[in-house]
Order: structure tokens, then C-alpha cells, then sequence
């Protein structure tokens, strides 16, 4: 095999390497064990401290159109059914996107985890701050008949 055909080849797995490392995505979902989720009608969007991008409030919008009674602010609330925290990255990669959303439902007198769900996605399969809430509010609820 000649040299030129041989960088050509190491190029190109090159490229294939690279390209594959900036087209991951996931998306997953848990409820612990004995959590009723379907008990849960009103939740509690606890607004991140640094957020400046209003995610609070596109997850608690969500809820609403799923018919969950939701709400939003700066602290976690005792009379509601669930608390809900969250978790968002970003990364630049010619604009700011958001990489990864992690969310999670929380008993409100225990602070308990009763359901977590997580978004990931690079560059190449990015979805918008909306995308992602849909998609991990989604996955979180798919076995709660309403």
C-alpha cells in the first residue's frame, strides 16, 4: 500500500473518530423504587440560583401542558406534592447550547429523590432548552396514566 493511499486511509478514520465523539446523545429516566408518581398533581419548579436563562420557567410551563398544577421560585415549597430541582449545562460551540439537563422530582418533606431524568446531547444532535424539557419530562412521566 503506498504511502498517499495510507494517510488517506488514517484520515479518514480519523475524521470518523472525531465526527463520532460530537454526535452523542442520551436520554434517560428513573423512579425509585415505591414512588408513586401518579399521586404527584402539584409541583414546584426550584429555580436554579445562576440561572439567567429562565429554565425554570420553560420546565414548569411544561408541566402545566402535562396537568401538573406547577409553579416556580426561588425555594423549595412544603404544600405542594413535589419539588422539582434541576441541573443545566451549556457549552459553546459557535453559539451557546444547552449540552446536558438534569431533573429531579423530590418528596417535599424529605427532600427524597422520587425520580430523575437526564438529556445529553453534543453539538451535531443539540436540541433547544425546550427540546430538552420536553424530552426529559417526557421520559420521566411516560408510565403515569393521567
Amino acid at each position: 500500500m503506498s504511502i498517499r493511499r495510507w494517510s488517506g486511509a488514517a484520515l479518514l478514520a480519523l475524521f470518523a473518530i472525531v465526527i463520532s465523539g460530537c454526535a452523542v446523545n442520551r436520554s434517560t429516566a428513573n423512579v425509585e423504587p415505591g414512588s408513586n408518581l401518579a399521586a404527584v398533581k402539584t409541583i414546584h419548579v426550584v429555580r436554579a440560583p445562576d440561572d439567567g436563562r429562565k429554565v425554570n420557567d420553560l420546565i414548569a410551563e411544561r408541566l402545566t401542558q402535562m396537568g401538573y398544577a406547577a409553579s416556580t421560585g426561588e425555594s423549595k415549597r412544603a404544600d405542594v406534592d413535589a419539588n422539582m430541582t434541576y441541573v443545566d449545562r451549556w457549552m459553546w460551540d459557535l453559539t451557546m447550547y444547552m449540552i446536558e439537563l438534569t431533573l429531579i422530582l423530590r418528596d417535599p418533606a424529605t427532600d427524597f429523590p422520587l425520580a430523575r431524568g437526564n438529556s445529553f446531547h453534543t453539538s451535531l444532535t443539540r436540541l433547544s432548552p425546550k427540546e430538552m424539557v420536553q424530552e426529559v419530562t417526557a421520559n420521566m412521566f411516560k408510565d403515569v396514566k393521567k
